[in-house]
């Protein structure tokens, strides 16, 4: 598939779709879906949880009994069992967008350190947002061409394997869409965001879940959007970048989700804020804190409580 075909055939924004904050400590999950007064059952997908997808009781009751679990990753561990070329391809896929995500990750941490750099020098104040501005763009630039690198390692896995068209794809793909048909909302967890996103994508759940209500948090409300981008300003391992790990679902339109910010960024340095809101402009930066939500219908935000939006000002701003 061309990119041109990519972007004809990406899935329009949703009728509804709905961002929250992680729900595992502190949900909000059952609220929303009762201010809703949605009817019918609610596929669920915890495949970012992997191994301990099925154990789902907290979500179970959140949703009154009314969730089915579409079990993506139990489904995917049976595939690659079943189809034993198209698992060697995947794993061979899997390791060139890791050597991808090296390569693009060492030119990342240069850029942003000239980033850093050039905004602490002492460039004339007359040029200085031209300089700035300049800075960015290569940063912007870079985290393009890996996109594109991803999307084209895709398409040719895609081109010379086909496995939408796989029969052992095709069973699991025919079988999720009976689950889902008496569906009225999809609800996506978090967890393993690669994990997850490869699994929506293998099923085809970007097309599935169609005019669906869809909520999502954590990992799920990074997948769902345009592209997904990990980050931690206080990681395990010592220091690591903000960085674009892959396109996501498309289904939520020009936005960046950022979950759990209370763990992970430190909001207080402006400069960071600031750097991330121009770097992924026109998209717009939006942190989910815990008990946080915002209502996303036709591209369009309202209903926001507790969502922050970092500004090209280097401030955290309510949406």
């Amino acid at each position: 598939m061309s990119s041109k075909q990519a972007k004809a055939e990406a899935p329009p924004p949703l009728p509804l779709a709905v961002l929250l904050g992680a729900q595992r400590f502190d949900p909000t999950l059952e609220a929303i879906v009762k201010k809703l007064e949605l009817k019918g059952k609610v596929a669920v997908i915890t495949a970012g949880w992997q191994e301990r997808e099925s154990e789902d009781d907290d979500l179970a009751e959140a949703l009154n009994g009314r969730g089915v679990n579409l079990t993506l990753h139990a489904r995917g561990e049976q595939l690659f069992k079943a189809d034993v070329a198209l698992a060697a391809a995947h794993s061979e896929r899997q390791v060139l967008l890791r050597r991808l995500q090296d390569v693009y990750r060492l030119r990342l941490d240069h850029a942003l350190d000239a980033e850093r750099e050039v905004r602490e020098s002492k460039v004339p104040e007359s040029i200085r947002e031209e300089v700035e501005e300049a800075t960015v763009e290569t940063i912007r630039t870079l985290d393009a061409w890996h996109l594109g690198q991803c999307e084209r390692v895709r398409a040719e896995f895609d081109h010379k394997f086909g496995p939408a068209t796989r029969p052992s794809v095709l069973r699991h793909h025919d079988e999720i869409a009976a689950l889902i048909e008496d569906c009225g909302a999809v609800a996506i967890a978090g967890g393993h965001v690669a994990v997850l996103t490869n699994r929506l994508l293998l099923f085809g759940l970007d097309r599935l879940i169609g005019k669906r209500t869809l909520f999502a948090w954590s990992a799920g409300a990074m997948a769902v959007c345009e592209r997904v981008v990990l980050f931690h300003d206080d990681p395990p391992a010592g220091k690591a970048a903000c960085e674009v790990l892959d396109a996501g679902l498309g289904l939520v339109k020009n936005v960046v989700a950022f979950p759990e910010p209370e763990r992970r960024l430190h909001l207080a340095h402006s400069e960071n804020v600031r750097l991330m809101a121009r770097r992924f402009s026109p998209s717009v930066c939006l942190a989910f804190p815990a008990r946080s939500s915002v209502f996303i219908a036709h591209g369009k935000m309202s209903h926001a409580h507790g969502v922050q939006k970092f500004g090209t000002d280097g401030e955290v701003h309510s949406v």
